[in-house]
């Protein structure tokens, strides 16, 4: 996949750590040009000199996706910094989990939300005019929780849901333009992500939720080749694991089937 993104312009939301961090750095190593977007500065920073020092530009832009002027901002930005944009990847993201029924803090659903699912829209609102005149290519970084109903994560596949929804209509609607709609979906993977997700008090779980992990769970920059693999290849989606792939087809035949290895799974990892 060598220099498969030269000179291109790839917007990655949710830069600072993590995936987004990972695929930055790996989409620099292709030669992309990128615009490195997240709340925390200082991180985006760290990310922006690891980038540059595979040779790529790389525009840091603070940004909350939870606040739409700020995600029109972001991309009224990376415009007028690069001229054009050819990638945008909604991988921004916060994670949630616990019993609904334990839950105190409901406002952490709006929350997600806004974080997840609109955070995602609008900022493919903004780009999609400079998207199609690149017929480029749009990015969401979903989970197997789109797919697939899982226990103490409510909040959260709610809104990996919903984006599953709005970009699989989407790309109905982007047919006749040239641009690709890519939904990615992966399963456990070892990333901050775990840490900074929400208990049911709506505070962060710290080092607990990154401990919560397991052998099993993918390693960020192998999840982040696949993600790469699939977006040059302008993929519809791509499911992560053998176990997403089974599920997504046994929930066809044999839903309660899905329910209960979805029940087991999260039990054996709390």
């Amino acid at each position: 996949m060598s220099k498969v993104f030269d000179q291109l312009v790839v917007v990655v939301t949710g830069a600072s750590h993590g995936i987004g961090a990972e695929l930055a750095t790996q989409c620099a190593a292709h030669g992309a040009r990128l615009v490195l977007a997240a709340r925390n500065a200082a991180q985006l920073e760290h990310v922006a000199l690891a980038c540059r020092a595979l040779g790529a530009e790389a525009l840091v832009l603070t940004t909350d996706v939870s606040v739409e002027a700020s995600c029109k901002a972001m991309i009224e930005q990376a415009v007028a910094h690069f001229g054009r944009i050819d990638i945008l990847i909604n991988n921004a993201g916060i994670g949630a989990s616990g019993r609904f029924e334990d839950i105190t803090d409901l406002s952490l659903f709006a929350t997600l939300m806004r974080v997840n699912y609109l955070g995602s829209v609008w900022s493919t609102a903004y780009a999609l005019p400079h998207l199609k005149l690149s017929r480029g290519r749009i990015v969401a970084i979903s989970s197997l929780t789109g797919l697939t109903g899982v226990p103490k994560r409510t909040a959260y596949a709610a809104t990996k849901h919903a984006m599953a929804g709005f970009f699989d209509s989407l790309r109905i609607e982007l047919q006749q333009t040239g641009v690709s709609v890519t939904v990615v979906y992966p399963g456990f993977v070892l990333s901050e992500i775990n840490r900074h997700a929400l208990a049911p008090n709506g505070q962060p779980f710290g080092d607990r939720g990154f401990q919560r992990t397991t052998a099993e769970s993918m390693a960020v920059d192998t999840c982040c080749r696949i993600i790469l693999r699939a977006v040059v290849r302008r993929d519809r989606d791509v499911v992560m694991t053998w176990r997403g792939k089974i599920g997504r087809f046994l929930k066809l035949f044999a839903p309660s089937l899905v329910d209960t290895i979805a029940r087991r799974t999260i039990d054996a990892r709390q």
